[in-house]
């Protein structure tokens, strides 16, 4: 299957970037080079576009869309969570603009046999974002603790009925171990009244998205590397985030106030003495959402929020 995804909240993240035609910029999650694609548009000779994935197929997909831009465009295989260290790989201190699309694409959702999608029943339970890894959705469905297995499907996927999927779950893994998206559906579906179902989307998709989520730690790599991208950037750089759920968003938000206000005195204080400066502004003080255009060409970009930091002149 070729690497296909529509690229979400498109001119409104090329916008956010306010794009120098001499400029350095960072796609962090490269997917098959949307985004990317678009900002080369922008750029003069002199300028250059890093990108970075940890999806093979994403690497080849986007090395293909992207090669008519020559030697403006690096491609590294990595987590963006190491950006500091392939920027030092390449001789680069600070950059004007780092973007992430942390959407799942079309390919791999699409793409039965990297096992993301609830929506096939034989596909295998993998849902790796980088296939180097050897852990799978497979092993945290048969070894995780059933304490454990609620507390990823309660906090990622905020799924009302985690504390019984998630007995459901252990109770079927005794018998035999998981090995498919078709089994583990049938035990989701169990486990959630029918009245339920009946009216609330699919059953399996906060399962999925929780499962997903603690596979690839994509939270913790969020966490930990959202401060260190606004410290890559140039007086005046931007770092905009799209974000496709709740928790998501609300990192993206509480990092760039705390980053833009720093201060951890008192209220009642005249003047601050904790010594921490702000580092820029929130551009965004709501998250920019799909257009209904856009919600009508792609279903997938629902759930979409862009937010957008600039950073101060030191």
């Amino acid at each position: 299957m070729a690497f296909e995804h529509l690229s979400v909240l498109l001119e409104e993240t090329i916008d956010s970037l306010n794009i120098r035609p001499d400029g350095i910029y960072v796609d962090g999650t490269l997917g098959g080079g949307g985004h990317a694609s678009e900002v080369c548009r922008r750029l003069g000779d002199k300028g250059r576009l890093i990108g970075i994935d940890q999806d093979a197929d994403a690497i080849q997909a986007a090395g293909a869309r992207l090669a008519p831009f020559g030697e403006k465009v690096t491609i590294v295989r990595s987590n963006y969570e190491q950006i500091e260290t392939v920027l030092k790989g390449l001789g680069i201190d600070r950059v004007d603009g780092i973007y992430l699309d942390l959407g799942v694409s079309s390919y791999q959702l699409d793409t039965a046999e990297r096992g993301f999608t609830y929506r096939e029943d034989d596909a295998p339970l993998d849902m790796r974002m980088d296939q180097r890894n050897t852990q799978t959705a497979a092993d945290i469905v048969n070894t995780y603790s059933e304490s454990d297995l609620y507390r990823i499907i309660r906090d990622y996927g905020e799924d009302r009925f985690a504390k019984n999927i998630a007995k459901h779950i252990v109770r079927r893994r005794e018998e035999k171990p998981f090995e498919t998206t078709g089994e583990l559906n049938e035990v989701i579906k169990a486990a959630i009244p029918a009245k339920v179902r009946a009216v609330g989307g699919h059953p399996s998709k906060r399962t999925f998205q929780a499962i997903r989520i603690e596979l690839n730690q994509e939270l913790d790599v969020l966490e930990r590397s959202i401060d260190r991208m606004i410290d890559l950037l140039n007086p005046g750089g931007r770092l905009s985030i799209i974000t496709f759920h709740s928790l998501e968003d609300r990192m993206v938000k509480n990092s760039f106030r705390r980053n833009e206000n720093p201060c951890t005195c008192p209220p009642g204080f005249p003047v601050c003495m904790c010594g921490k400066k702000s580092k820029g502004t929130v551009v965004t003080r709501k998250p920019i959402l799909p257009s209904a255009e856009e919600l009508e060409a792609n279903r997938r970009s629902k759930s979409a929020k862009l937010r957008v930091f600039e950073r101060s002149a030191e």
